[in-house]
């Protein structure tokens, strides 16, 4: 499975792990698709102190990112990118499995196996 991050991405990542009370170089970033989001599936980012024993663990220099075996298939290809502008701020997600985006972009369809989505919040 594959997932890029950005230059910009990966710093802003290993900037906020490495800034959180009581890090570890165990600390990661756990990346996952969730049900939920008015496409059907949502992006969650999240800080974790250790993999899970199933994670795929995938290195960018010193920052770790842990994905799990249910986030994988929707997550492979993906490229996580940080936008810095007066508009808008944060992580921008380029799926090639999606099929649909959101207008907020962070929820998406993947073909037929998505669920049924709710409105953005």
């Amino acid at each position: 499975m594959t997932v890029t991050l950005t230059e910009l991405a990966e710093l802003r990542l290993r900037t906020f792990v490495r800034g959180i009370p009581n890090y570890t170089p165990q600390h990661g970033i756990r990346l996952a698709v969730k049900d939920g989001g008015c496409n059907g599936y949502q992006y969650d980012i999240k800080v974790s102190e250790t993999p899970k024993p199933d994670d795929e663990i995938v290195e960018f220099g010193s920052l770790k990112v842990f994905i799990d075996p249910q986030s994988s298939p929707l997550l492979a290809g993906v490229v996580v990118d940080y936008i810095d502008s007066l508009l808008e701020s944060g992580f921008k997600f380029i799926n090639p499995n999606a099929t649909n985006t959101c207008g907020c972009g962070k929820s998406f369809q993947a073909g037929d196996c998505s669920p049924a989505g709710v409105a953005c919040s």
